[in-house]
């Protein structure tokens, strides 16, 4: 198991939130998300690394970006 940690940018409510946990989870090998909206913390983990262009490609299709 590994654990990434990234800041998501632009969220504003809980609804953001739940939509950049959804798309995050679809990446393969994703095994739990946590999204703090107060902060923008986003924490992956997986059962392999996981490749950063993958969740960046993830949180942009909710319709935020990675900092």
């Amino acid at each position: 198991m590994t654990t990434a940690e990234y800041t998501v940018s632009g969220m504003t409510c809980a609804h953001c939130v739940a939509s950049v946990t959804e798309e995050v989870r679809e990446v393969a090998g994703v095994t739990a998300v946590t999204v703090d909206l107060a902060s923008g913390a986003l924490t992956v983990t997986s059962d392999e690394p996981l490749s950063d262009a993958d969740v960046r490609s993830a949180v942009e299709e909710a319709g935020y970006r990675l900092s």
